[in-house]
């Protein structure tokens, strides 16, 4: 079947479909929006495997994978895409044969080369959204500021330990990441995975989340994270959210904005990365 813009329900896509269907806020037309819309998920590690999972379980007409690594023993605790018989493979590999496993018919877009300052803008304006399960802070701040540049919603998420965090950026109508937290925080304010540990159900549970905020975006159903960070301890068992203004000084989306086409390489100090 294919990606199709115009895609419409027939007797098979509606039975398999139906539980999303009935859905009130959903519907067939909803449906219909979500066949015919893309996303793309940087990184198919904890946060992107449960998200492609969902995204294509969901019904995405057409799916971007972008990851540049190779799977790892140490990845399966958390990256539940993967399979053990996966280790060494590439992760776009990997993931796009899972993924195809759920839905014959999706159209998969393998991307086995890091997203960089220079193609990430182009990257960006090929889908309707992006999910952001990046596992570094520099990687984090270029899928920011790519959003902001391009208009592309983005869903922003970062896990670690027993918490995580996600922020919508809708370009033009709420903050972005830098809004937050300007800068690219420093390597050691930034503890990593590898460093503090990360329970898998976690990671599982914000990159879930994150599927569930495209498909409202794609949809056009709900309201998203935009303008409000939601905060998730597990260990506590708490979830909170937290108001986030535009911050008019932002060197991304502010009044006067600094990072501009094209992106400067030396934005993204890939020695500063949180492995996730």
């Amino acid at each position: 079947m294919g990606y199709n813009k115009r895609m419409k329900l027939d007797d098979g896509t509606t039975l398999r479909y139906s539980r999303n269907i009935l859905i009130r806020e959903i519907g067939p037309e909803g449906q219909e929006k979500i066949l015919g819309s893309s996303a793309l998920v940087v990184g198919a590690g904890g946060l992107g495997s449960p998200a492609l999972l969902y995204l294509a379980a969901a019904g995405i007409g057409r799916i971007g994978v972008a990851d540049r690594d190779r799977v790892e023993i140490t990845n399966l605790n958390r990256q539940v895409i993967h399979k053990e018989s996966s280790v060494g493979r590439r992760k776009v590999e990997s993931a796009g044969e899972c993924i195809r496993a759920i839905r014959s018919d999706v159209l998969l877009e393998e991307h086995g080369e890091a997203l960089t300052a220079e193609n990430a803008v182009q990257r960006f304006r090929e889908y309707d959204v992006v999910i952001d399960g990046s596992d570094n802070f520099p990687t984090k701040y270029l899928c920011s500021d790519a959003s902001v540049l391009t208009g592309v919603p983005l869903v922003h998420a970062g896990v670690l330990r027993f918490g995580g965090q996600i922020l919508t950026v809708i370009p033009g109508a709420g903050p972005c990441l830098r809004c937050l937290i300007p800068e690219i925080p420093p390597r050691r304010d930034a503890p990593t995975c590898a460093e503090a540990g990360i329970l898998g159900g976690v990671a599982g549970i914000v990159g879930a989340w994150q599927a569930v905020e495209a498909l409202k975006i794609v949809a056009g159903v709900g309201e998203p994270l935009s303008g409000r960070l939601l905060a998730l301890d597990t260990l506590a068992g708490t979830v909170s959210v937290h108001a986030v203004s535009r911050d008019p000084r932002c060197p991304a989306c502010g009044e006067a904005p600094r990072i501009r086409l094209p992106l400067e390489a030396s934005e993204y100090d890939q020695e500063r990365s949180c492995l996730i």
